[in-house]
């Protein structure tokens, strides 16, 4: 069995089956991981969503932003967004099919025996591995529960930008959900910058991009991520960035997790959007 980890797919639902004609995927014996995003801004995001969850228990997927972002607009929040192409999903015959399952899928998604933890984005540096599946699963409660609805309402928002075990609900739940799926650079007190979006090097100054903060706690754990393609493929102290930003004319990546030495793969990509624009 070979399992594999596959960056932001974003819709481009035709490099992905390409990438995985490379990768000889066979159904009845491989496994994927999705580093989330699975929609959004690229030509196919229905198809994408129909295909992963067709897979079952051959898949796991964690949440993106673009993911929630389409759990936003489904409810009736969320800002319209000038590159969204989230319709075909939104009028779909089998939405609240697809959408139930999205909104049931993790934030981490943790294999002990592999030793690779996946996250969307990433993690703040006064996280150990325990403290983030907690997070997360109280995260994923809230998502799956009765009343994710009203939850939705106030998810959006850059505050609290640091951590504490004193934070109530809304405050809790948006600092969880912004370093699981927003997060890219921090201040080495693990306060959280969320608008810087380049390359390292781009940020402003005191901060730094979240696995490079001294005494991070998770530096020990395996980390398969995405959501940052300005950041380029690659890994960084166990950390391994999988978003070759496909959409943008780049490349859609996989990583081989099972083997001794994890193997990277990638297709070039058309891109269905152009950097910037």
């Amino acid at each position: 069995m070979a399992v594999y980890a596959i960056g932001d797919i974003q819709g481009c639902f035709d490099e992905l089956q390409q990438l995985l004609q490379q990768l000889n995927f066979d159904k009845q014996h491989d496994r994927l991981w999705f580093c989330g995003d699975l929609v959004n801004r690229g030509p196919k995001s229905l198809e994408v969503l129909r295909f992963v969850k067709g897979l079952a228990d051959r898949a796991v997927t964690v949440l993106g932003n673009h993911d929630l972002h389409l759990l936003a607009k489904a409810e009736g929040f969320g800002k319209q967004l000038a590159k969204d192409t989230l319709d075909e999903i939104l009028n779909a015959p089998d939405r609240d099919e697809l959408l139930t399952w999205l909104r049931h899928q993790p934030l981490l998604h943790h294999d002990a025996e592999l030793g690779f933890t996946m996250v969307h984005a990433g993690l703040p540096p006064q996280w150990d591995l325990a403290t983030a599946q907690a997070c997360a699963n109280e995260l994923e409660s809230k998502l799956r529960g009765p009343d994710y609805h009203e939850f939705i309402q106030v998810m959006y928002g850059n505050k609290p930008d640091h951590w504490s075990d004193d934070h109530e609900y809304i405050d809790r739940l948006r600092f969880i959900t912004n370093v699981f799926t927003r997060l890219r650079f921090c201040y080495a007190d693990g306060r959280l910058e969320l608008k810087a979006k380049g390359k390292p090097g781009t940020e402003k100054k005191g901060t730094m991009p979240w696995f490079d903060v001294p005494g991070r706690k998770s530096k020990k754990q395996r980390i398969v991520f995405g959501h940052w393609s300005t950041l380029g493929v690659g890994e960084r102290k166990n950390a391994f960035a999988l978003d070759g930003g496909c959409l943008w004319g780049g490349q859609l990546v996989a990583l081989r997790l099972d083997c001794e030495q994890p193997e990277w793969f990638a297709i070039d990509c058309l891109g269905a959007c152009k950097p910037n624009k």
